[in-house]
């Protein structure tokens, strides 16, 4: 390959990602930056499904567990982070694999983040005063009349992803969701988008299976020792708060094991809608042949040089 190129591998939760993404690494001897924004965090391990011991001594990954839970991280501190650790990386290789299910931190790396209007903090704080007196459900119902796309979108059980979204909504007079995917930025490699997709059904079925499995590898303990720190933006993700919710009384065990598969397959469906959008994804089974992608990117990449 004559130019640089990043490999991003994308999909819904549970799909496989991080195997293909592992033997994409292997075949052109390089390194992974994981653009998973649930695995950023040193504390969360099983609820996230981090990659395993031997997984990551397979082929050397970045953006795994490089944070604390109660340091601030955002998107726009990715795309910065990741886009100077690339320049290093391309000086040793020309071929560099990301991987992860957020949609929103692989397209800053890809094309930078859309420029958002500011808005009067008075909207926020008013927001976070419905939170705390109407509950998550006002605040949806809201986000649902004024911004339906990104209502299908985005976390809606996230209480700071569903009050950016109002604010901006309410502040500019247009859906957050106008904002989303303006302008790309100019970038020094290409990009290659691989994706893994199954049948509906597939896809909720290994994602019940993985639940079961990280009720099994410890995650009820897990959250447990989160559970005093509930309230950090960090852990308003799926598997950790419904069993908060059962530490607090407010569902059995098996009420938040069931929560975590819906939500968990809610989540898969958002990621579908946002990953449907981008015509720029060549899509793959999730039980093709390695061979027959890497084949596919380095035709790609042939024919771009």
């Amino acid at each position: 390959m004559n130019k640089n190129y990043l490999i991003s591998v994308l999909g819904a939760t549970a799909i496989g990602k991080t195997s293909l993404s592992i033997e994409l690494a292997k075949h052109f001897k390089t390194e992974i930056i994981s653009c998973d924004s649930r695995q950023f965090y040193k504390e969360m391990t099983i609820g996230t499904a981090v990659p395993s011991k031997e997984e990551l001594l397979a082929a050397k990954h970045h953006f795994i567990q490089n944070r604390s839970i109660f340091e601030d991280y955002n998107v726009g501190a990715f795309e910065n982070d990741a886009l100077n650790l690339l320049v290093g990386l391309f000086k040793k290789q020309p071929v560099v694999i990301m991987v992860g299910g957020s949609g929103l931190y692989a397209d800053a790396v890809i094309k930078g983040l859309d420029d958002f209007p500011k808005v009067d903090p008075q909207i926020r704080e008013g927001l976070k005063i419905k939170l705390n007196n109407e509950g998550i459900e006002v605040l949806q119902e809201q986000l649902k009349e004024l911004d339906p796309l990104s209502y299908e979108k985005i976390d809606i059980e996230n209480k700071q992803r569903v009050i950016r979204a109002l604010e901006i909504s309410i502040g500019s007079g247009k859906p957050y969701a106008h904002y989303l995917g303006l302008q790309t930025k100019k970038r020094s490699f290409n990009t290659i988008k691989i994706g893994l997709s199954a049948d509906r059904d597939v896809i909720y079925q290994r994602i019940n299976q993985r639940v079961d499995r990280m009720m099994e590898q410890g995650l009820l303990e897990e959250a447990r020792d989160l559970y005093p720190h509930k309230d950090l933006n960090a852990l308003q993700t799926v598997g950790y708060r419904e069993l908060f919710a059962h530490f607090d009384g407010e569902l059995s065990l098996d009420q938040a094991v069931s929560e975590i598969k819906k939500n968990t397959r809610r989540f898969a469906k958002r990621q579908g809608t946002w990953f449907r959008k981008d015509t720029t994804i060549q899509w793959f089974d999730y039980k093709t042949d390695i061979n027959e992608i890497i084949a596919f990117i380095e035709d790609t990449s042939r024919q771009n040089n």
